[in-house]
């Protein structure tokens, strides 16, 4: 949408685009339909942080569809799906134990490109954006606290997977266990 119609994102707050639209559209309905995958399958307890994600996610992208409103932003913030391809070929590599780590070390590095460029940049410009020019009442606010909040998320993200492939010896506990559990999300 936004490779389309580059002039949207001279209007974050009311730009929009039929595409635009659908994809955010699309995107809520994956969203619930996630969500309701995790609860029915007894899995929310190893994958709340899914389930919060998710929460804000839709509580926005609702706002956004019946509002008309922030539409551009929301197509902004869905920049971070590209990033989730070289998060989910590197969990796929730890899940193989695939034999060659040379491809597991170029998905690393490929990895923290795409996760600046596609979260962390995308992510802080929106908060600077809502911080410096969007109203603190209404919707605004709503979406500037729900923002807020991904940052936090993101950051927390962000740090777990520069430990674990980065700095591997940050990870041991004082008892030499691994402090983070199991879980991919962390892993």
């Amino acid at each position: 949408s936004l490779w389309h119609s580059p002039e949207l994102l001279s209007d974050i707050q009311d730009g929009y685009s039929v595409s635009g639209h659908l994809l955010v559209c699309f995107s809520s309905g994956y969203f619930i339909h996630d969500s309701l995958d995790i609860i029915f399958n007894y899995q929310s307890r190893s994958s709340w942080e899914y389930l919060v994600h998710h929460a804000m996610a839709i509580s926005a992208f609702v706002s956004l569809i019946v509002t008309g409103r922030f539409l551009v932003a929301a197509m902004l913030l869905l920049l971070v799906e590209v990033s989730n391809i070289f998060l989910t070929v590197r969990m796929l590599l730890k899940m193989s134990n695939v034999p060659s780590p040379a491809l597991y070390e170029a998905n690393k590095y490929v990895n923290l490109v795409m996760y600046f460029a596609f979260r962390l940049a995308p992510q802080a410009y929106l908060t600077w954006y809502f911080l410096r020019y969007v109203e603190v009442q209404g919707q605004g606010a709503f979406l500037t606290a729900n923002l807020l909040l991904l940052d936090a998320m993101i950051l927390m993200y962000f740090s777990r997977l520069l430990r674990s492939d980065f700095f591997p010896s940050l990870r041991k506990g004082s008892a030499g266990r691994d402090v983070d559990g199991e879980k991919f999300l962390i892993d």
